[in-house]
């Protein structure tokens, strides 16, 4: 029998956005007792993708022995940027500011955090990703520098997580796909979602919990989505 998951220690990551905003609410009510923080642009201390400095003082602000990390962050559209239609859409810029919200950012809180998890029983280091970043699963293109940062998120992932498995036995690091959830991120693009499957934050937050509960150490490197089913990289 699996042993129930307990975690003392959480950290959320994009707090103040509506998926982060919702899983520090769930963690609160799942995990009452624990401490749990949450870290943002807005919070204090202030973690910013921009600001690698920001992200370690973030770090040693929490402090070590953590249980769990959950990067609640991603970019796909601005007003001045939105997701490319065709390779003539193009524009270094753009580009660069997908990678360093959707890949960058993560992969560096990752290197300043993952130093921190808790090694006598299980930790957890999550970080939402996208069904679109799996290469395999491409069929229909387009929304080339989203589907590409997160694609290298996966990759960040998959490689952190055997490097944080040699000394870490019983950590995990995942990416988690959270469906189509009624945030500013997806609002543009929510008229072809499937009846039903379109979350509140709220819904999206509660499921990933459930995944983060009961995936194991073996598990690590993988990216699953809000169901629990694995995605194809």
């Amino acid at each position: 029998m699996t042993e129930t998951w307990d975690p003392k220690r959480i950290v959320i990551i994009g707090a103040s956005g509506g998926i982060g905003g919702a899983a520090l609410k769930a963690c609160e009510d799942r995990f009452p007792g624990s401490d749990i923080i949450g870290l943002s642009r807005k919070s204090s201390p202030k973690l910013d993708y921009a600001d690698e400095n920001t992200i370690r003082n973030a770090a040693r602000h929490v402090g070590d022995l953590i249980d769990l990390v959950f990067v609640a962050t991603g970019f796909l559209h601005s007003e001045d940027q939105r997701p490319e239609k065709s390779l003539r859409d193009l524009e270094a810029d753009q580009l660069a500011n997908a990678y360093l919200q959707n890949t960058i950012g993560p992969a560096l809180v990752m290197k300043h955090f993952l130093p921190l998890m808790r090694r006598d029983k299980k930790s957890v280091l999550a970080i939402l990703s996208a069904r679109v970043g799996s290469i395999s699963d491409n069929r229909l293109g387009g929304w080339y520098g989203y589907r590409s940062a997160k694609a290298g998120l996966n990759q960040m992932i998959k490689t952190a997580s055997i490097e944080h498995g040699r000394r870490w036995k019983h950590g995990c690091v995942v990416g988690l796909h959270p469906g189509t959830v009624d945030t500013g991120l997806s609002k543009p693009f929510q008229g072809n979602v499937a009846d039903g499957k379109l979350f509140t934050p709220d819904q999206s937050a509660n499921y990933l919990l459930d995944v983060l509960e009961g995936i194991q150490s073996t598990d690590s490197g993988k990216c699953f989505d809000w169901a629990g089913n694995e995605i194809p990289s």
